[in-house]
């Protein structure tokens, strides 16, 4: 059966298993999300700057949403869809309510950002200021700024019957304008102004006539203890507004006005006809960029008349139109976020704290055959990752190295010791997902480049994304042949893994290396999914495993035995595991939830879900671990996985979960699991009307959080190891040794 087949196979069947009430709607339940997110920025007790930074990550996510899942909802209307989801809902209905939440969370977003954030970074001596609040020197290098950065990038564009709407880009600023109607014209004229995004959104303005620095985030930080001068920033819209007439010289301006469009971002990839894929992606990227607006932005002061005439042009009414009180895109205030200096008005620096010491960080292939290593990011450093593959690159041991690569960021440290060891002729295999939202481009860029270098590069799997998070290493030893193997719950990004959290799992098992090894040769050859016996694979048998291992511990509530299900995860959607947690429920099962995002399971309803509880927690850094854990009667179970519980993880995408076997890594993931279900300051908590809430904590309880705790956690341990490390004399031989 293909993947898309039973994808649908399974909606019907659980959709047989509907009842009223039981669920909540995805899309309300994603915005809820960046509801929560929002609710960090809104938080005085977090830092200033991180409020900011909270802020434009809600703006950010609003982006992506639109862009995807209204998009998803329109085509499903304009097909004629007509069918409820699991929340009892047709998508036309979704549209209506997802369209009403969302102008409300906007409405929040900015009544926050201009009433109390940049009125709070002023006070700090941050102004994002007027251009009417300058001073003359400073206007002065505003002009001078306008004429010699400016002014050579911008390109007007009139528009009339023989210049038609120009194709404005997704995410692009624009300034839609409308001028006096000429001699022979009656009414006025349409012209846009792309707002370069080469150039710095925040422009710093410097005093006594010097011009704006070309990057804002340079050339000085702002106020610090020990200097009193308020740094100040301009918007890039704004100077060109005031400069409109060395645009239009003898033009009267009427009337100007910011504007926003964000287009339909899925991709429809049609991979059956000619051509390579990486060519067929690369059309649908470019067709991106044309593809059907979603939403338009507009400066709330617009007039009717320019908003009805820019509406028609671009194609869009009602509710797709936000009016917005303060400027477009809030992204750019991640520019302040940034600036050097202000470190109290940050959160206090945590740098990851290494696992393992210096030398066995070295000899990574020794510390390796001694003990398995459980990382939990960003409180673990990432090095050992990296010096997994960098000490494999140059190792004349290792024969071949195997990794799937997803989202690995820009200057890749893996990706460049892949490159390495592909040049010295060792078997270098690398599964890319190209289909990574957003990072496609990059994406194929390095995957080129790596097929440049000599490894062997497989652009994924026809008909499945690839987003299991695997490294395999195979080194010869004086005993044979060994494998070393990696698997995690995050990306291989050593940059994200210091804001992500997230679990690794590295071993040596012989069993799991045998796992490693079939399950790449099942994706780069022409084979039958692989029974693994210890990696657990979707789309093949995940699914049925998580089934029956909640089937289990209902079975034991049955008779009477202690049973508990807790689990950690991104999202939960998926109508039939849920339907096998209502089922525990009903038969005694205590069962934890941790989801950070989107979770259609309703909790705490009667005779439904009554020992279901549901907490998500926003803070400092992404919660982004897959942990499942079930009791199985006192002898713990413990997985960790790429895969959240939705059926586009278990139906359409190649995952894997694994299980935690060894004692002291099994009890660092339970222990991790105690920890995020005590956290009573950033742990909200998801009633059965749909609102989450932080528990009142009694005054006899102290604050906890558990991002903080895993954080001292780590470097206790860090500091029990160095203390009671001995000195040790490593001579220095001619032979380098392993980098």
């Amino acid at each position: 059966m293909s993947a898309k087949r039973a994808g649908k196979a399974s909606k019907a069947r659980a959709k047989g298993e509907r009842q009223p009430g039981q669920f909540f709607n995805r899309e309300l339940s994603w915005l809820a999300f960046d509801e929560r997110v929002l609710d960090e920025a809104a938080d005085p007790t977090t830092p200033l700057l991180e409020r900011v930074k909270f802020a434009a990550i809600t703006a950010s996510n609003l982006d992506e949403f639109v862009m995807v899942r209204v998009a998803g909802l329109r085509h499903s209307v304009r097909d004629g869809d007509a069918d409820p989801d699991a929340a009892g809902l047709t998508p036309s209905r979704q549209l209506a309510e997802v369209s009403a939440r969302a102008h409300q969370l906007v409405g929040r977003l900015y009544t926050l950002v201009v009433s109390e954030l940049l009125p709070a970074l002023a006070q700090e001596g941050m102004l994002v200021a007027p251009l009417s609040d300058l001073d003359e020197s400073q206007r002065a290098a505003v002009t001078a700024y306008f004429r010699e950065d400016v002014l050579p990038v911008l390109t007007p564009l009139a528009i009339d019957a023989a210049r038609p709407f120009p194709m404005l880009s997704s995410l692009s600023l624009n300034l839609a304008l409308r001028l006096a109607p000429g001699e022979d014209e009656k009414a006025p004229r349409l012209a846009i102004v792309q707002v370069p995004s080469q150039l710095p959104r925040l422009v710093r303005v410097l005093g006594g006539g010097r011009r704006p620095g070309s990057d804002p985030a340079h050339g000085g930080e702002a106020r610090t203890a020990a200097t009193t001068e308020p740094v100040t920033f301009v918007w890039l819209e704004a100077i060109i507004l005031a400069h409109l007439d060395a645009l239009f010289p003898g033009q009267r301006v009427i009337e100007s006005a910011a504007i926003r469009l964000a287009r339909d971002a899925e991709l429809e990839l049609d991979d059956e006809g000619g051509g390579s894929y990486v060519e067929a992606l690369e059309e649908e990227l470019r067709q991106r960029r044309r593809n059907h607006v979603v939403r338009l932005e507009v400066e709330d002061g617009v007039s009717d008349e320019l908003l009805a005439e820019v509406a028609d042009q671009v194609e869009v009414e009602g509710q797709d139109i936000y009016r917005v009180a303060g400027p477009i895109d809030l992204r750019a205030l991640m520019t302040l976020v940034e600036l050097p200096g202000l470190e109290r008005l940050r959160d206090t620096p945590q740098k990851p704290v290494p696992l393992v010491d210096e030398r066995d960080q070295r000899h990574i292939f020794e510390t390796l055959n001694a003990r398995d290593l459980l990382l939990h990011h960003p409180y673990d450093s990432f090095d050992p990752v990296v010096a997994l593959v960098d000490q494999a690159a140059d190792d004349p041991d290792v024969l071949a190295i195997k990794v799937t690569l997803y989202r690995p960021g820009t200057d890749s440290p893996i990706v460049r010791a892949l490159a390495r060891a592909a040049d010295q002729g060792k078997q270098v295999t690398v599964v890319v997902e190209l289909m990574a939202r957003f990072d496609e481009e990059r994406n194929i860029k390095w995957a080129r480049a790596l097929e440049e270098s000599g490894a062997h590069v497989i652009y994924g799997i026809r008909g499945l994304k690839v987003h299991a998070k695997i490294c395999l290493v195979v080194r010869r030893t004086a005993q044979g042949i060994r494998r070393y193997v990696h698997l995690g719950t995050g990306n291989y990004n050593h940059r994200t893994a210091r804001l992500y959290v997230d679990m690794g799992l590295m071993t040596s098992s012989p069993s799991v290396g045998v796992d490693a090894s079939a399950f790449f040769n099942a994706l780069t050859g022409f084979s039958d999914p692989p029974r693994m016996p210890h990696l657990v694979m979707a789309p093949t048998q995940l699914r049925e495993r998580v089934l029956k291992l909640i089937e289990r511990e209902t079975r034991r509530a049955q008779d009477g035995q202690p049973a508990l299900i807790r689990a950690k995860m991104n999202s939960l959607v998926d109508e039939r595991v849920i339907q096998a947690l209502y089922r525990a429920s009903g038969a005694g099962v205590t069962v934890q939830l941790n989801i950070r995002g989107i979770c259609t399971l309703r909790p705490g309803v009667a005779r439904l879900s009554e020992r279901i509880s549901v907490v998500s927690i926003v803070g400092r850094f992404l919660e982004h671990t897959r942990i499942f854990h079930f009791h199985n009667g006192g002898d713990d179970e413990v997985y960790l996985s790429s895969a959240d519980w939705m059926p586009r993880n278990l139906d359409r995408r190649i995952e894997l979960a694994f299980p935690v076997e060894t004692t002291d890594c099994r009890r660092k993931v339970l222990d991790a699991l105690d920890q995020v279900f005590k956290d009573n300051t950033k742990g909200r908590r998801l009633g059965p009307d749909g609102l989450w809430k932080v528990p009142a904590r009694p005054a006899s309880e102290a604050p906890f959080s558990a991002q903080q705790a895993f954080y001292e956690q780590a470097r206790r341990a860090f500091d029990r190891r160095e203390s009671a490390s001995p000195d040790v004399f490593e001579p220095i031989t001619s032979k380098p040794a392993p980098r």
